[in-house]
């Protein structure tokens, strides 16, 4: 099998707490969506070939939006591939509205993906630096093994409201755990505080924002534990497959060590309508190439 590094973009997200799709919303002071400096960094750090998992009725704008701003790296050989998620046997045989999940995203990708591989939403600001020592973690991952990038809590909240996030538990560089943390906010005496569940959080808690690494070997078990899931919750309308839960059962049976590759840069991401102007504000100094030439 080639050792072409792939980026999976996950773009099939509905944006509920949004309001709508946030793949395509202009960010970057030209106009960059959060997938084009994603994009950018990743061709930058190695990859060679982009998957961008969407939904069907947007396949079109996002293909659109992808030719005429990375025209120039596809004549260079950057492959870019579209996949629906909602196309995946799974939810063709189980249909519903909301998607399977971020695991589910990543399975739909699976045919287009050669070796090793990164995967990140599409609606986060990651960092190019983040994203490059993420890529180069990847690319030397054995088959027992995954990487995540990490952030410092301080670096991810939101100035307007509060925010779930996964506190990765750490022994040296490797992961123990994820915990999920809800009502995450800063508060007026400058703590961090988690409403559920209940503590407080220093500034250099290590957090996950979905930016993952897999060999391709991790295929097949992000596949077996999807059946799994779809067994138990086929016929529930809500339920998501999630890629942290997939990967926390795997560590728990002793078959699969994470490294956890930490950054300083700063997370920029939308999760209410009310976070764009802060995004756009935060990313306007932050230029991502426009690859149309």
């Amino acid at each position: 099998m080639s050792g072409v590094l792939s980026l999976v973009v996950m773009a099939a997200g509905i944006g509920r707490r949004f309001g709508g799709d946030k793949q395509l919303v202009a960010v970057g002071p030209d106009g960059e969506t959060f997938l084009d400096y994603a994009i950018s960094a990743a061709v930058a750090a190695g990859t060679s070939k982009v998957v961008l998992v969407v939904r069907s009725e947007i396949e079109p704008a996002v293909r659109a939006h992808v030719d005429a701003r990375h025209r120039g790296l596809q004549r260079a050989g950057i492959e870019f591939a579209f996949v629906r998620q909602d196309e995946h046997p799974a939810s063709t045989l189980n249909r519903r509205a909301k998607p399977w999940g971020t695991a589910h995203a990543v399975l739909a990708a699976a045919p287009e993906i050669e070796g090793p591989f990164v995967v990140c939403n599409a609606d986060d600001y990651y960092g190019p630096v983040a994203m490059a020592a993420l890529a180069a973690a990847a690319a030397g991952l054995g088959a027992d093994e995954a990487c995540l990038c990490g952030y410092r809590l301080s670096d991810t909240l939101s100035a307007t409201g509060p925010v779930s996030r996964g506190v990765c538990r750490l022994t040296g560089d490797r992961l123990d755990s994820i915990v999920e943390h809800h009502g995450v906010t800063r508060q007026p005496d400058g703590t961090i505080t988690a409403a559920e569940p209940a503590t407080e959080l220093s500034d250099d808690t290590i957090v996950s924002m979905n930016l993952w690494g897999f060999p391709r070997a991790a295929l097949d078990w992000i596949g077996a534990a999807f059946e799994r899931f779809l067994a138990a919750h086929g016929t529930d309308a809500d339920a998501e497959c999630l890629l942290p839960a997939v990967v926390a059962d795997r560590m728990a049976t002793a078959a699969l060590s994470v490294k956890v590759v930490s950054t300083t840069e700063p997370w920029i991401g939308v999760t209410n309508p009310d976070d764009l102007e802060a995004a756009r504000a935060a990313l306007a100094g932050r230029h991502a190439p426009n690859f149309n030439g």
